[in-house]
């Protein structure tokens, strides 16, 4: 008997479909908040004269190449000028310092890195951006993504090549 071999034939990667995963732009390096509420007297207000003591003794070394992010969860006025101490002392450490949380500051970075995208290289395709991964995107990241793609590409679907949401499709 003759055995008869049949070439499988990959249609996905004839069809000329661009896969994007967003993943590839997440932030390298920790994310990490500083609540200025553990600097307040009794929760409430912050002292000066305390603020600037422990602004001397910190340890800020301790946020080399990190992502930080400065809040107050608590209800407090903090005078502005706390946030700006706070930000000149991360600076020479921190990748980067933010007033923002960090689902805030997750944001900021994957628009950032979404801003130096050269959309042109989609020009007229067929893009598919992955959904799911092992590294959480913000919606804001497929939103901004989609919004740049929408500019150029031919269609934006969202999923796996092989199973795929409609996004955008350019009228002929």
């Amino acid at each position: 008997m003759m055995e008869i071999q049949e070439t499988i034939v990959n249609k996905v990667a004839q069809s000329g479909i661009i896969t994007v995963d967003l993943a590839k732009y997440a932030p390298a390096g920790d994310i990490l908040v500083y609540d200025v509420k553990e600097n307040l007297f009794h929760g409430l207000i912050l002292k000066e004269k305390d603020f600037r003591a422990f602004i001397q003794a910190h340890d800020w070394e301790q946020y080399e190449g990190k992502h930080i992010g400065i809040v107050c969860s608590a209800d407090a006025i903090v005078p502005t000028w706390a946030y700006m101490l706070l930000a000149t002392k991360l600076t020479p450490y921190a990748r980067s310092v933010h007033f923002a949380d960090q689902q805030e500051i997750l944001q900021i970075l994957f628009t950032a890195a979404l801003d130096r995208i050269d959309y042109s290289t989609f020009q007229d395709q067929r893009v598919v951006v992955k959904g799911c991964g092992d590294i959480y995107v913000p919606e804001s990241a497929f939103v901004k993504f989609t919004v740049e793609l929408s500019k150029v590409a031919k269609s934006v679907m969202y999923g796996e090549p092989c199973s795929t949401v409609p996004v955008f499709k350019r009228k002929s």
